[in-house]
């Protein structure tokens, strides 16, 4: 690729990086956003609208390996329609520093746990100043559960309820008050069904029809559900059919009119994404040159295939045999006993099929300065360059001091996976394609792995979308490094050290 080209790719790529900013940050235009800490631990932000007027209070919860950033659509879209919004990290997620401790499994173990310290955002966010006193709820996921128990509980009524992608099974034909259920199209149907079977729980309501209401908001028994088209399980806190849906229903509940529309940030995300991505090409000629000539496994399909296969079926089936609960981060440690015994097995693999060898073989000895700068502006590139911008528009993902040990020790599971899987997949003739099938059977591998203890390991299935995000993006990464460098070491450590960042920021610290 020419100068000129990497150069109009640069321009190109930082005046898309520049409208993205600017329509991700339009929606805060009149609305006044303060951070604060509720209690001694617990992380909040107010989202207030413009003027002095009194208004409800909505507090908005997040879901398993969530945290505030990601609910900051629903936030905005409230409080740009005369609502105050209260955003919050639970116990053990984005920047909480406390763990989530009790049986997760249990409903006297975490589930208490994360209902009073819903308690105590509850008591702060009526008493804000401009609060009229009254208070409803908006949840997803995980915690559509525990707004729908809160609110069904509080001592004080709960105006309405907003369960997003709902499994709660305390719902009954009479609470919580005025509950709106809204699930993506493209959930999986146990979510679905749950959504209309809330609404089916009235009396004489037998098959109750999406978007119609069901009750009066005037007595709280007003109920109805909604299908977001077109969405998933993260994608339904982007779609502008939720947004609209939770405004409207908030606004019949609290006898309000407003029209503000929903803000609009899917898009603008992952263009931001794609943008900084793109910006990565013409930055990694700048990287120095490891090896005047690559290096790699260099197998075609013929030889490669081993390596390919069996760490994919080995892995799920062996660590079902063992235990992998090793670190206070749900699901987290099982991840990394995941890519560490795939690194392991794929390693073994290649050493079997003679190209392991090769590794002592290559010479001369690397010019260790090199390799260390090359794989520190990979690691900075894809920690700030793409982390920073996640962390303000999507997800938490810039740790507290309390996460980074979790970081250290997943990055010595992630470093065997990423190491063997550039080596196998680079290096002069090697397999067409090889890259990408390796990384859709480590996936397929951890659904195995995942439908082999779906009871431990169901919220695998969940972060299987955002990580073909992160293999494409850091996929790309990789190899615009590797044509620069020439050794698979660079993005090998690199990727390492980004998905241990990733798994070490967003997995909720626990202790049971």
């Amino acid at each position: 690729m020419t100068r000129l080209s990497n150069l109009l790719i640069a321009v190109v790529a930082l005046v898309a990086i520049g409208l993205a900013l600017w329509r991700l940050l339009a929606p805060f235009d009149g609305v006044t956003v303060n951070q604060t800490t509720v209690g001694a631990h617990t992380p909040a932000t107010v989202y207030r609208p413009a003027g002095d007027d009194t208004a409800p209070v909505v507090l908005i919860a997040h879901g398993f390996a969530g945290s505030q950033q990601l609910m900051q659509p629903a936030a905005l879209t409230l409080a740009r329609n005369g609502y105050i919004a209260v955003t919050f990290d639970f116990l053990g997620h984005g920047r909480n520093p406390l763990p989530l401790t009790g049986n997760i499994t249990q409903v006297d173990g975490a589930t208490q746990n994360l209902l009073e310290q819903m308690s105590e955002v509850a008591a702060f966010a009526r008493a804000l100043p401009r609060s009229d006193g009254r208070l409803a709820l908006l949840g997803h996921s995980m915690a559509s559960d525990i707004v729908v128990r809160f609110a069904q509980r509080a001592d004080q009524p709960i105006q309405a309820t907003v369960a997003i992608s709902m499994f709660a099974p305390t719902v009954s034909a009479q609470t919580p008050r005025n509950l709106l259920v809204i699930v993506g199209g493209l959930e999986p149907q146990p979510l679905l069904d749950a959504a209309r079977d809330a609404v089916a729980l009235k009396p004489g309501v037998d098959d109750p029809r999406e978007g119609e209401v069901y009750g009066d908001f005037a007595d709280g028994s007003a109920r109805g559900w909604r299908i977001a088209d077109r969405v998933e399980h993260i994608g339904v806190l982007y779609s502008q059919e939720s947004l609209t849906a939770a405004r409207d229903w908030l606004n019949r509940s609290f006898g309000r009119e407003s029209l503000a529309g929903p803000v609009q940030w899917g898009p603008w995300i992952l263009l931001l994404v794609l943008a900084v991505a793109a910006l990565a090409r013409p930055l990694s000629t700048l990287l120095p040159a490891v090896r005047a000539q690559p290096v790699g496994a260099g197998l075609g399909w013929r030889r490669v295939w081993p390596a390919v296969v069996i760490p994919a079926v080995m892995t799920p089936l062996v660590l079902w045999l063992l235990p992998t609960n090793f670190l206070s981060l749900l699901v987290g440690d099982y991840l990394a006993a995941h890519f560490g015994l795939y690194g392991v097995l794929t390693g073994l693999s290649l050493w079997y099929i003679g190209r392991g060898r090769d590794i002592a073989q290559q010479k001369p000895a690397l010019p260790w300065g090199r390799l260390a700068v090359a794989i520190a502006g990979v690691a900075a590139y894809g920690v700030l360059a793409v982390g920073l911008p996640i962390d303000r528009f999507f997800i938490s993902f810039w740790p507290i001091p309390e996460r980074l040990p979790l970081i250290a020790a997943l990055f010595l599971g992630t470093l065997p996976f990423f190491l063997a899987d550039e080596w196998l997949t680079r290096g002069p003739g090697h397999a067409r394609g090889a890259y990408p099938a390796t990384k859709a059977l480590f996936l397929v591998s951890l659904m195995a792995a995942a439908a082999l203890d779906i009871e431990q390991l169901f919220f695998l299935f969940i972060i299987v979308p955002v990580m073909v995000l992160f293999f494409l993006v850091f996929g790309l990464f990789s190899r615009w490094s590797y044509k620069t460098t020439g050794h698979p070491a660079v993005a090998g450590i690199a990727n390492a050290l980004i998905f241990a960042w990733a798994i070490g920021v967003t997995f909720p610290m626990v202790q049971p």
